[in-house]
């Protein structure tokens, strides 16, 4: 197997597990996930910064769609935006893949 097809298997698991946790902690607390968690209670306080160490990239896909559709920022701000969400997820990936394997083997 090439080694690109690793990278983009880690990336793509961290885009899902992304989208999991976000999914996760909208159901648990009713509220979506955001980095601005200022005015929250301490328990989901806590929630929402470990949440966000893996929900990060979906928190900035979502405002940087919403900043393109709605307020109708520059297409490199997108770009840059998937850019930096694209990082993040292939990190998380490589975690989730490593915790995974020290789990099992």
């Amino acid at each position: 197997m090439s080694l690109s097809y690793v990278y983009a298997f880690a990336m793509v698991m961290g885009f899902a597990l992304a989208g999991a946790s976000g999914s996760l902690f909208r159901l648990i607390t009713k509220r979506r996930i955001s980095f601005e968690l200022v005015g929250a209670a301490r328990p989901v306080l806590f929630l929402g910064v470990v949440v966000l160490m893996f929900a990060g990239p979906a928190v900035i896909m979502r405002n940087a769609i919403r900043g393109r559709l709605i307020e109708n920022r520059a297409l490199y701000w997108l770009a840059l935006s998937t850019l930096i969400a694209g990082m993040w997820s292939f990190l998380a990936g490589i975690t989730l893949i490593n915790g995974l394997n020290g789990w099992h083997g």
